[in-house]
């Protein structure tokens, strides 16, 4: 049967039009074979465009549509509900990308033009083998999982609360908060962190919608958007959270009171082997940690934490347990890892006493912090002159080449804090001060106006000289190298992907960019949405970013969240894999292939099978069997070598 074709050339204002003929390229289309019109369009994307193609379809009798304009990532959808508003199936559209891969890459107007007839010519050959295909309904578990318990994902999961869905909050360590609830103050107003921070925690742990799992991390995901089945694994407390009223009892009994480091203070102070993490803590329940317990590692104690504990909430027998849940929906916002400074001995971390990090900075200057709020050296003395240095891992070839954007803020903030609790001269190393948040500009001029000295040139060596910290550096201003004695140095760390990024991007089934950091949809009109449906991304987990950004993002992320779950059902892409069981052997190479776990084995059969609900049509399954038994819906054999004949004709 002869199909009606219709071609339509998109100018895309400038960007096609600026190296592409596309007058020539909608002229070569209209001589083709069974292309019935061929148009140029300034803005195909645009309402008028999309009637365009409506009107068509009624009027020409269209039975096929190829649109010629920028990816299909960008504007298929757009393109497939016009084909259905005007009454044929949205699959028998082929989109030819003539922006990112013909105009945005050569200075060559004839070449551009040449390639997009033939990007044009392929997809009309294509389309010619389309056949209606249609997308298909799931009813959505209306839960949600968030994991990590930081402010991006306590803001995501009191959204998702407060419209009155159920909520299962993740978090591996003994209380939520993450990297905020170590901070002194916030910029640009100088809030104090827990006094914003805190009450937000109480409420996660209050509301009825939200069930809180601690010291939990998830081991196993299965399932598809809608429809996910969890395995979330909970390690033992070695305390009965339901009968612990952190008395904080069991610490002070601890015979291994003052000997351990503490995680929370970034090892400026000690704590118990029986603790609570900190006093804002939520829940505000004490845990024996299993890796310094007397009791747990060799077996000898005398119990003095079970003695203290008169609700009898110590219990060593405790086990780890497996928890299986079921939600619709998933968030990840699992954060960041402050970079390792010892990477670079330059820097003198480690080496040399009172070089410390910004975070052992934001504890010593908090007032429950080690020295109760006092900034001191190791000595017991108020230092009189401190180096602050920004960009320490980040905005480095040798490290890690992205911007951290909170440094800046984060040192000017560092540099108000000392000037507030001391007569101290403040020096400010940086490369470029990057202060776009609101606000931040004139925050940024009122350090200024406080004396701080600013130099332009990233410090490159903290060394000691005669028993004095030297910081040396180049003053690119000044055209200068400098060396200025110092007392103190604040380290401005890079904010990093997750040391277990990897392992959990395979859990869940997300991809990473090149940076480590997890991938968006689109890092622009999608960034908190991920190409696994109905996984999304809130935080530092997807890339550095400020309070205010994470707790947007946070936000967002709960409406994509709720955007799945409120309808009670999710449309599935009909473009998935199929298995011809006839010609499966039951090699199950497939099965070891598949990204998404979309197939499985039937031992009764002998064969495998696709579940088409999780099954995303990467192909990969089509690639790997041996026996051709497997097709994927909309890129048949028959579509692919019509495509390929149609680039390599004239």
């Amino acid at each position: 049967m002869q199909e009606k074709i219709g071609v339509y050339i998109c100018h895309c204002g400038s960007n096609i039009a600026a190296t592409v003929d596309v007058e020539r390229v909608a002229k070569e289309a209209g001589g083709w074979d069974q292309v019935a019109v061929a148009r140029d369009y300034k803005y195909m994307c645009s309402d008028p465009g999309q009637e365009l193609i409506k009107k068509d379809i009624r009027e020409l009798g269209l039975s096929r549509v190829v649109v010629a304009a920028c990816s299909p990532r960008m504007h298929e959808p757009t393109f497939r509900r016009a084909l259905e508003q005007a009454g044929i199936n949205g699959y028998l559209l082929e989109m030819a990308n003539i922006r990112e891969q013909c105009s945005w890459i050569s200075m060559d107007d004839h070449a551009s033009t040449a390639k997009a007839i033939s990007l044009t010519r392929a997809a009309v050959r294509r389309v010619v083998h389309h056949r209606p295909i249609h997308e298909r309904e799931v009813p959505v578990n209306n839960a949600t999982m968030v994991v990590g318990g930081g402010i991006s994902g306590i803001q995501a999961a009191l959204q998702i609360a407060q419209a009155g869905y159920p909520v299962y909050l993740i978090e591996r360590e003994p209380s939520i908060g993450g990297h905020m609830a170590k901070f002194d103050k916030t910029f640009p107003t100088m809030d104090c962190a827990a006094c914003i921070l805190t009450p937000k925690m109480v409420s996660v742990n209050q509301d009825p919608n939200i069930k809180l799992l601690t010291c939990s991390e998830v081991v196993h995901v299965d399932g598809y958007v809608g429809n996910f089945k969890v395995k979330v694994k909970k390690r033992p407390r070695y305390v009965e959270e339901h009968l612990c009223t952190g008395c904080g009892d069991c610490e002070s009994a601890c015979i291994l009171k003052g000997k351990i480091l503490s995680e929370f203070d970034m090892g400026l102070s000690k704590r118990s082997a029986a603790y609570i993490p900190f006093p804002q803590a939520v829940p505000l329940k004490a845990v024996i940690d299993a890796k310094n317990c007397l009791m747990l590692t060799k077996g000898k104690c005398s119990k003095a934490c079970a003695k203290a504990c008169q609700r009898e909430a110590i219990n060593f027998s405790q086990q780890e347990e497996v928890i299986d849940l079921e939600v619709g929906s998933i968030i990840l916002a699992t954060g960041y890892d402050l970079f390792d400074p010892t990477q670079g001995p330059q820097w003198g971390y480690g080496t040399y006493d009172n070089v410390l990090t910004g975070l052992q900075f934001e504890r010593m200057t908090n007032a429950s912090g080690p020295t109760q709020g006092k900034i001191l050296m190791k000595d017991g003395r108020e230092p009189r002159r401190v180096a602050i240095m920004h960009c320490i891992g980040s905005r480095d070839e040798n490290y890690h080449k992205h911007c951290s954007r909170v440094c800046c803020m984060s040192s000017v903030k560092f540099a108000h804090l000392v000037k507030e609790k001391l007569d101290a001269e403040v020096y400010e190393f940086y490369i470029d001060m990057r202060t776009f948040g609101k606000q931040y500009e004139e925050f940024y001029n009122r350090v200024q106006e406080e004396g701080v000295n600013f130099i332009r040139g990233k410090a490159a060596e903290v060394t000691e000289i005669d028993g004095q910290l030297t910081v040396r550096a180049e003053d690119t201003l000044l055209g200068a190298y400098r060396e200025i004695p110092v007392d103190m140095v604040i380290l401005n760390t890079a904010l990093v992907p997750r040391h277990d990024t990897d392992k959990v991007s395979q859990i869940f089934g997300v991809s990473r960019s090149a940076d480590g950091f997890f991938l968006e949809s689109h890092i622009k009109l999608d960034p908190v949405t991920t190409t696994t449906d109905g996984i999304h991304l809130a935080g530092c987990c997807q890339s550095p970013k400020d309070i205010p950004d994470s707790v947007a993002q946070g936000s967002a992320a709960a409406a994509q969240s709720l955007a799945v779950i409120a309808t009670g059902k999710v449309k599935i892409s009909p473009i998935t894999a199929s298995i011809d069981q006839e010609f499966c052997a039951g090699c199950k190479m497939c099965i070891g292939g598949c990204p998404f776990k979309a197939i499985t084995f039937n031992e009764d059969a002998k064969v495998s099978t696709v579940n088409q609900a999780v099954c995303k049509g990467c192909g990969t399954c089509g690639a790997i069997c041996p026996s051709g038994a497997i097709a994927i819906a909309h890129f048949s054999d028959q579509q692919i070598f019509a495509q390929i004949e149609g680039v390599c004709s004239q």
